[in-house]
């Protein structure tokens, strides 16, 4: 199976993001643990293993591109703090977001289907006041100022267009950053109807933040792994979602 994609960053108007059919730059796929990573690390040829802050980095070719892959750790402050280490040690041109998410009930997603960032939100950051909940931007507490732009609660990442079907389900939308996943149906569409979102997750935010301070453009990829709100582990399938996201990745990377 051929993919062909075309990925147009929306960051700033002076950058664009084209990935067809080859890629020119190192790129960083991070992910949060091991598990959402081997698959794609057993690919790696030429491979040379480095430790930044604590952090194990593999380098070397996948699918004849250089490319780093690194796990940061669960959670905002591990994902921002990998990513500005790269950053700080290597001369990326792009990173990579990839692992599992759960979908939100009405996204249309099940498990083991392919969702692709159109936007990242932190969806916990702000004020929850007697009236409800206030963005960042409502309360006028930008966290980044870069390139003339203010950013709040939302950044932006790659877009992505598949020209080609894909043999799994894929889907784009808005995803949702959080510290406390979705633990009941009532949140989880209370975070899918604020942000007209798709997926959560507890890094992707974070990591699309360091890119736009450090002005590189970002792609997210994730295979679901459950449905947002629903705490029944038996119903979770993190295994299908982690092979899915890396042999869709792999696909992506291969034919270019």
């Amino acid at each position: 199976m051929v993919f062909f994609y075309h990925l147009e960053n929306t960051y700033f108007s002076a950058i664009k993001c084209k990935f067809i059919y080859n890629i020119d730059h190192m790129l960083a796929l991070l992910s949060s643990m091991p598990f959402e990573s081997d698959y794609l690390l057993a690919g790696l040829k030429n491979v040379r293993t480095t430790e930044i802050a604590g952090k194990i980095v593999h380098s070397g070719k996948l699918s004849g591109n250089d490319i780093i892959i690194m796990n940061t750790g669960i959670g905002k402050i591990n994902a921002a703090h990998s990513a500005t280490c790269l950053f700080e040690h290597y001369s990326l041109k792009k990173i990579v977001n990839i692992g599992v998410g759960g979908a939100y009930p009405g996204s249309g997603l099940n498990n083991g289907d392919i969702a692709i960032a159109s936007k990242e939100i932190y969806g916990d950051d702000g004020v929850i006041d007697e009236k409800g909940w206030m963005s960042l931007k409502e309360i006028g507490i930008p966290l980044v100022e870069s390139g003339g732009e203010k950013y709040f609660n939302e950044y932006p990442v790659c877009a992505v267009r598949a020209i080609r079907e894909s043999p799994l389900h894929v889907k784009t939308g808005n995803f949702v950053t959080v510290s406390a996943v979705s633990g009941t149906q009532q949140r989880a569409k209370e975070l899918e109807k604020r942000f007209n979102a798709i997926c959560e997750n507890m890094e992707g935010a974070a990591i699309a933040h360091v890119c736009a301070i450090y002005n590189i453009p970002m792609l997210e990829i994730r295979g679901i792994s459950n449905i947002a709100g629903e705490r029944d582990k038996r119903k979770w399938n993190m295994q299908q979602a982690s092979e899915n996201c890396q042999k869709f990745v792999l696909d992506f990377f291969g034919d270019m």
